[in-house]
């Protein structure tokens, strides 16, 4: 991935970040564009071989790599140790990317309670229990930025999901009402909105012909959106260049809703 047209960030540097789902798609993106910018990055994911690989490719490009712990999300308890983990090793995070999702495709016919609790304790709960586990170092320092990750799929009226569109919708009421409850602290919340991103998951699973045609049609801009298009949106509001945006929401789709 070419970062050599990247923004400066200058606050960014030695900042402790927090990207979860950090070892593939759009979350690798965005921990190599921290490590770029000179951040403590730290990423969560359960996928070891991708997570490895992505490592040793940072530790061979930059000189240094970001910390990886696997964990399962929807374990708030092991959620809180990792807080607490990579706090001991780089301190208080100052930078929460909650990124993690799953968009796999389900009829609602199909769907049973469990599923459905799966799917919203992967997609909205685990977001919140991250959020929580980090605040405490976020209000010591007066300091913080949290960014949460949308989806342009409700707002498209997308059908074939539900329950991830209803858990993606919700985020945003997250994003909104955590940003009254913790601005007094000067922590800073919003959401960044991703269009249809073309990761390998993606164009392994979902893109086909039709779809191409379906991204012509629906984007004002010609092109793809693609996961450095987002990293760059996350690395603005995780600077202080963002200051003063909070509660906020910032799509990156090309121009699809």
């Amino acid at each position: 991935m070419d970062l050599s047209t990247l923004a400066r960030y200058p606050s960014l540097k030695d900042k402790v970040v927090f990207v979860t789902g950090g070892g593939t798609g759009i979350g690798a993106a965005i921990v190599e564009s921290f490590v770029d910018q000179g951040a403590k990055v730290a990423f969560v994911d359960l996928d070891v071989e991708g997570s490895t690989k992505l490592i040793e490719r940072l530790q061979a490009q930059y000189g240094r790599k970001p910390l990886f712990i696997k964990c399962d999300l929807t374990d708030t308890d092991a959620v809180r140790q990792v807080v607490k983990d990579i706090a001991a090793q780089l301190g208080d995070i100052e930078v929460l990317v909650n990124n993690a999702a799953n968009d796999q495709r389900h009829k609602w016919q199909d769907v049973t309670p469990e599923y459905w609790d799966n799917r919203v304790a992967i997609n909205i709960k685990q977001a919140f229990f991250v959020m929580q586990a980090v605040l405490p170092g976020m209000i010591r320092k007066k300091a913080g930025s949290i960014i949460n990750t949308g989806s342009i799929s409700w707002k498209a009226k997308q059908g074939g999901m539900p329950a991830y569109t209803s858990s993606k919708a919700a985020t945003h009421g997250l994003t909104r009402g955590m940003a009254r409850d913790v601005g007094k602290d000067n922590i800073r919340v919003n959401t960044v909105i991703p269009g249809w991103v073309m990761t390998e998951r993606q164009l392994t699973m979902w893109v086909d012909a039709e779809a191409e045609k379906e991204i012509d049609r629906q984007q004002c801009l010609a092109g793809r959106v693609m996961p450095i298009d987002l990293a760059r949106m996350v690395l603005f509001l995780a600077s202080d260049d963002s200051r003063m945006c909070s509660a906020q929401e910032f799509t990156v789709d090309g121009g699809w809703v």
